[in-house]
């Protein structure tokens, strides 16, 4: 019984974006029916999440956002494009010790390291981040959201105020199995309103297991976006993860 507790316990910090443990994901997605060619999107996000024991009452959680981006062509003329995008740090300043609910808040910011002008917004921006879950049981539940606001950058690139908000809802069973759904809702304000919302629906299942003295969180699931821009939105996503755990590395 200790090794299954042990292994849902890890399941559940995996779970956690400001748990107190160094872990390196790598999340692939596939978008289908990109665009008005309906081609095919992948992004390779890499993820590094490193925390700092700020003092005994708390952590700085640190996590980085870098989107390795295959784009379909979007317009006449146009070509697939492959490069790096936007990259996207947070610094989340968290309690060292919570109760059931556990929460982080800090900035968002966004670097102009896109490799290509398709793949990037040619700005910098900054704004606030906050995430907010609660650890009932054998469920893990909540939200991160962020706001991002471009102040200077290509003045001859659109403005950026975007919206991300992603809601979270895991039930963890034995032996490291799990059940997951993670929509990645987006709004761009700077869009009307036939172009603002990308909402997914979705979900898919996961599992923490251990290769060697390696433990990895592997996840695959899948979206439907129901809401998406007219112009430029994808049908669907397939995602998976890949995430490399570190608990007892600090």
């Amino acid at each position: 019984m200790q090794a299954a507790d042990d292994t849902e316990a890890l399941a559940k910090a995996a779970q956690n974006p400001v748990a107190d443990m160094i872990s390196l994901p790598f999340q692939f997605n596939t978008n289908f029916g990109t665009g008005p060619y309906d081609g095919t999107q992948e992004i390779l996000n890499v993820q590094p999440v490193i925390p700092f024991n700020l003092s005994p009452d708390w952590n700085l959680i640190t996590r980085i956002i870098a989107p390795l981006v295959e784009q379909p062509k979007l317009y006449p003329g146009d070509n697939v494009t492959y490069g790096l995008g936007d990259i996207t740090p947070t610094l989340f300043l968290s309690p060292a010790t919570s109760g059931k609910f556990i929460w982080g808040a800090g900035p968002v910011f966004m670097l102009p390291t896109a490799t290509s002008p398709e793949l990037g917004s040619g700005k910098w921006g900054i704004g606030p981040s906050a995430v907010g879950l609660v650890m009932d049981g054998h469920w893990v539940y909540g939200a991160l959201v962020n706001n991002i606001w471009s102040f200077a950058g290509d003045s001859s690139r659109e403005n950026v105020n975007q919206m991300t908000l992603q809601p979270f809802v895991n039930y963890n069973f034995s032996e490291g199995w799990y059940l997951t759904s993670s929509p990645l809702v987006t709004a761009n304000w700077e869009a009307d309103n036939d172009n603002r919302w990308t909402l997914p629906i979705g979900g898919g299942f996961g599992r923490v297991f251990q290769i060697g003295k390696q433990p990895i969180n592997a996840q695959l699931s899948a979206y439907y976006n129901a809401i998406a821009p007219d112009s430029f939105g994808s049908e669907w996503q397939l995602r998976f993860n890949v995430q490399f755990l570190f608990p007892d590395k600090k």
